[in-house]
């Protein structure tokens, strides 16, 4: 059984406040709609920004936002000399 806030709201179907440093795996994965494994995976491999405090992974938030907005920004084109 999940556990529950004082809502009623099952803790695994909460997504971080804005306002928070950092969040964890489990839930970035739910904010990218992807699967905890492979949200832990995308950190091992360096295309997501962890940092290890003790035993846990966390995603600093401006770090994420950031990466996120560079994936939708298009590259300026080149220009060719003819």
């Amino acid at each position: 059984m999940q556990d529950q806030d004082e809502s009623g709201v099952e803790a695994s179907a909460r997504t971080p406040p804005p306002d928070r440093l950092t969040w964890s795996i489990t839930e970035v994965a739910q904010v990218l709609g992807i699967s905890r494994a492979s949200t832990y995976e995308a950190a091992h491999r360096g295309e997501l920004p962890v940092r290890v405090i003790g035993r846990r992974l966390l995603v600093p938030s401006v770090a994420l936002l950031r990466l996120l907005n560079e994936a939708h920004t298009p590259e300026p084109a080149q220009h060719q000399h003819q």
